[in-house]
């Protein structure tokens, strides 16, 4: 049996590999290059925006945290179940918006709960928007997903409603 997959399905692979790129590097260079100050940060708009290094352990926010080694490596498989359910169900695509959103989707889980799970035990985050009033300190890949989540809502309402099944 060969796998057929659709040029849109090989956009959301696209996506999902640059979205895993650039999350890894961008924790790289914070974790290399960081110089954190007495607060565990760095100013960049003052008072609204800084770097603040945190490890997380959790899944969302926080939650569900998985400090033994079962917890992890079950977040882990979980991850890799749901990344490669969503792999399957993009790959005969034919709309750009769900294509792109499950692209991001694919790559932040990928880039979070499987690469850094596997490889250091937990979630790097460190983009800090506190200042703005938003209590979470966040990566690329989460915002990845955040944005693959809303664009998925997004593509649901403007998709085409299928003709209701006619049963004479």
């Amino acid at each position: 049996m060969r796998l057929q997959v659709t040029r849109l399905g090989l956009v959301a692979y696209a996506v999902a590999a640059v979205t895993v790129v650039a999350d890894q590097l961008s924790k790289a260079w914070v974790i290399g290059s960081l110089r954190l100050d007495d607060l565990g940060s760095v100013p960049i708009l003052p008072p609204f925006f800084r770097l603040t290094l945190v490890e997380n352990r959790g899944v969302s926010f926080g939650l569900l945290s998985a400090d033994t080694p079962l917890g992890r490596w079950m977040l882990v498989a979980m991850a890799g179940a749901v990344v490669a359910v969503l792999i399957w169900s993009v790959r005969n695509t034919q709309r750009p918006l769900f294509a792109t959103a499950i692209g991001l989707v694919i790559g932040g889980a990928l880039g979070n709960n499987l690469i850094d799970r596997a490889r250091i035990g937990r979630v790097i985050d460190f983009l800090d928007f506190s200042g703005l009033y938003f209590p979470w300190v966040f990566n690329v890949a989460d915002s990845a997903i955040t944005v693959g989540v809303v664009l998925l809502l997004l593509d649901t309402l403007l998709a085409p409603k299928a003709a209701p099944v006619r049963r004479d």
